[in-house]
């Protein structure tokens, strides 16, 4: 399904989906006669897999191309180019078994609808219950995130914004899907907050044995979430590993300054633990060579020249700098 160097040969369980030196381009404006002037480089060049029943992390600065991947695993956009392998037979059944939580749970939830509706637009969309069953459906999976029953008349703004996200995360189970993209699922959450759906998504994955996608700038829940990390650098994957291993001995440049650079209290921010210029050049005239070069301060011969996604020095570790076998 993606590039066999990719692949651990320890690892048992199956790829659920994987991505062969994925592209995706997007027009800039248009000339008189309708063909673009420019295109944005969104994602160039990615490898990857993801394996059932894993939490992967997906890491990165705004702009690195976080949130054009999890479209492109949504099926809402296309792939320019490369390849992009399910093991679903069909667009119609990779729909129904992939589903999304979204950032913010005020604006992805409609305020029209009671939320026994809400929690099964997926079922209503895809024709895949009787209209008779939704309320019982709705019921089922709302006891199962910690929303009671006897609420499902109520409406979205009738509950608190971590309750919201219980209906969001309900929205997404109800079709039974195995992948959930979870696109910073509690930024928009207090703390406190944070922690009780963290623990309620940890909780589901083991009694569904779901597999995970999370977006997140929070390293603190990508450490606590998830088994493998992949960070990404102007729409490339620069370093892919255990999240043990990426989180806590970094191989890439940009990995390291991007971990240096989480605030710590009590703890100065040094100008070394910045990448200059802070920031992320434009994606319309891809950087030559490593794109990371003009930044990185270890830049030294042979960052000229385009950098692969090359073995690290552990276990299924991956990194784009040739200055990492160092």
């Amino acid at each position: 399904m993606t590039s066999p160097a990719l692949k651990s040969q320890a690892d048992a369980r199956p790829d659920i989906l994987g991505l062969e030196d994925v592209r995706v381009h997007f027009p800039v404006g248009n000339d008189w006669l309708g063909r673009p002037k420019a295109l944005a480089h969104a994602l160039n060049g990615i490898d990857l897999h993801v394996r059932a029943g894993e939490t992967l992390g997906v890491v990165g600065e705004s702009g690195c191309g976080k949130s054009t991947l999890a479209q492109l695993l949504m099926g809402l956009i296309k792939p320019t180019s490369g390849k992009l392998s399910w093991i679903y037979n069909d667009a119609r059944e990779r729909n129904s078994n992939v589903q999304i939580v979204f950032q913010d749970p005020q604006s992805s939830l409609d305020p029209r609808l009671p939320i026994w509706k809400i929690i099964t637009e997926p079922l209503f969309v895809q024709r895949a219950a009787p209209r008779r069953d939704m309320r019982d459906i709705a019921a089922r999976v709302a006891s199962q995130v910690g929303i009671r029953t006897e609420y499902l008349d109520r409406f979205a703004h009738q509950f608190s914004g971590g309750q919201r996200q219980r209906i969001a995360i309900a929205r997404a189970l109800s079709s039974n899907p195995d992948i959930i993209v979870l696109d910073e699922p509690t930024s928009a959450l207090d703390i406190s907050v944070q922690a009780q759906i963290l623990n309620l998504l940890a909780e589901l994955q083991r009694s569904r044995d779901l597999t995970y996608i999370l977006i997140s700038h929070n390293v603190s829940v990508v450490r606590h979430m998830a088994d493998r990390v992949a960070v990404m650098y102007l729409g490339q994957i620069v370093e892919l590993g255990r999240a043990a291993q990426v989180l806590e001995k970094p191989r890439h440049p940009y990995t390291q300054l991007l971990l240096e650079a989480v605030p710590r209290l009590g703890v100065p921010v040094d100008n070394a633990q910045i990448a200059a210029p802070t920031e992320l050049p434009g994606n319309r005239n891809l950087p030559t060579g490593c794109f990371f070069r003009d930044r990185c301060p270890k830049a030294t011969i042979g960052c000229d020249k385009p950098q692969a996604l090359l073995p690290g020095k552990g276990a299924e570790e991956w990194v784009r700098c040739h200055l990492a076998s160092v």
